[in-house]
């Protein structure tokens, strides 16, 4: 699992041969490290007389961000899992009508399932998105490049995976879940900090 290793380790991964990880990894890696950055702000206070005051609307974040930090971690390896279903689901054999048939829906199920998880790694950076301002406003004031940073890769995250999205969704044969899909996607600009 790409996850348990080294900063060394997955750069190297990246940096491979091999088509996983990718782009999708990637995203949800980079959607990771913005969300943690912003929950290591917000559990940051201010300064001691205003700590209190602030911590209720930090609080609040948290308990957005920490969701969504933990749900990227697991997303990192999920897409590559999904982009080997991909891969298994075109190697079936289709010599026969039947095994035509059944490679045909193993590739819609594989095609969903490369689509669902970059779905997964934009809805958890707009979440964390959506939160940063809080955390900008309340948190500690030395540590606004950091929320800078957390948001830019937060958006590189949701970006990454619309790309993903986007390229995996002319696969798909089922025009009601390609419609919302597209929905989805075209609703997810965000325009929060800066």
């Amino acid at each position: 699992m790409l996850v348990e290793k080294t900063v060394s380790q997955i750069l190297d991964a990246f940096a491979s041969s091999d088509p996983t990880p990718g782009g999708g990894s990637a995203s949800a890696l980079a959607g990771a490290v913005g969300a943690s950055l912003l929950l290591m702000v917000a559990r940051m206070p201010k300064t001691r007389t205003s700590a209190e005051a602030d911590r209720p609307s930090l609080d609040g974040a948290v308990n957005v961000v920490g969701p969504a930090a933990a749900q990227l971690r697991q997303l990192i390896d999920r897409d590559t899992a999904a982009y080997d279903e991909v891969v298994a689901a075109y190697r079936l054999p289709k010599a026969s009508d039947e095994e035509k048939a059944a490679r045909k829906e193993a590739i819609q199920r594989a095609v969903r399932s490369a689509i669902e998880a970059p779905l997964a790694v934009m809805r958890a950076c707009r979440a964390a998105l959506e939160a940063a301002s809080a955390i900008e406003r309340h948190g500690n004031p030395n540590a606004a490049s950091d929320v800078t940073v957390a948001t830019e890769l937060l958006r590189a995250g949701l970006n990454g995976a619309r790309a993903n999205v986007a390229i995996n969704l002319p696969s798909i044969t089922d025009a009601q879940y390609a419609d919302r899909v597209r929905t989805e996607i075209a609703g997810s600009e965000i325009r929060t900090l800066r």
